[in-house]
């Protein structure tokens, strides 16, 4: 499964970086880039990540709910109408990007992501405005959504979140993943869920995860969501 040093999965671009014709195999798994859908993550990853958020709120796991890399927001919006539908007016659902694409690898401090060109691709640049637009679409953009614009080694370890019911990751690269785990797996409480979105496609990714858990002696089993992303629960 691992994928080459551009963009994750086998994504068939056109010369713009969207998808030249819809294809719902791939728009199922996620692996193309839709020109006009608020996610790229397919609908087996969303239909998991709705259910994990449920699951959460239901029972009673403590915490918010984050994504680190959100794209167009339309995982982050997903996760804010789990929360309207159940009435949850506590939680908070924050949205962490830098809303400039990708940052370019640092290969001396991160050697797994030499190679990868992914700030290269500038059509997964998207902006706090647009994507605040997005959540506007649903109705959904309120004081329960928090933005954390920046890149994650600045904004993630100093962010007021105090606990978190549910992690997702799809920041793609090392750096981007290992960062995020260091500063937030700590505030994820018993019960909940740590999501991996490019674990199967990413290498560097795969290998930022492994060397985690490694490190901080988890063991809880890795689910398989479909072949690209994955999860695990936190032991209660």
């Amino acid at each position: 499964m691992p994928a080459g040093p551009d963009l994750p999965g086998p994504f068939a671009l056109s010369p713009g970086g969207v998808v030249d014709s819809f294809d719902p195999v791939k728009r199922d798994l996620g692996r193309d880039m839709p020109s006009h859908a608020h996610t790229m993550i397919g609908n087996q990853r969303l239909n998991n990540l709705r259910v994990l958020a449920e699951h959460v709120v239901k029972e009673g796991v403590p915490g918010d709910l984050i994504e680190t890399g959100v794209w167009r927001g339309g995982a982050c919006i997903l996760m804010r109408a789990v929360l309207k539908a159940y009435g949850d007016t506590e939680r908070r659902v924050w949205v962490a990007d830098s809303f400039q694409g990708l940052p370019p690898p640092d290969a001396a401090n991160y050697p797994a992501d030499k190679g990868l060109k992914f700030h290269t691709h500038k059509e997964l640049a998207v902006t706090e405005e647009q994507v605040k637009a997005n959540f506007a679409k649903y109705g959904l953009l309120d004081d329960q959504v928090v933005f954390l614009p920046g890149w994650f080694k600045d904004t993630l370890p100093t962010a007021p979140i105090e606990s978190l019911a549910l992690l997702r990751l799809d920041g793609d690269m090392y750096e981007s993943t290992i960062v995020a785990l260091d500063a937030l797996y700590h505030k994820l409480s018993p019960g909940g869920f740590a999501i991996v979105d490019d674990y199967g496609d990413v290498e560097a990714c795969r290998a930022a995860v492994t060397d985690f858990r490694s490190r901080e002696n988890i063991d809880e089993t890795i689910h398989d969501i479909d072949g690209t992303g994955v999860f695990w629960q936190k032991d209660a």
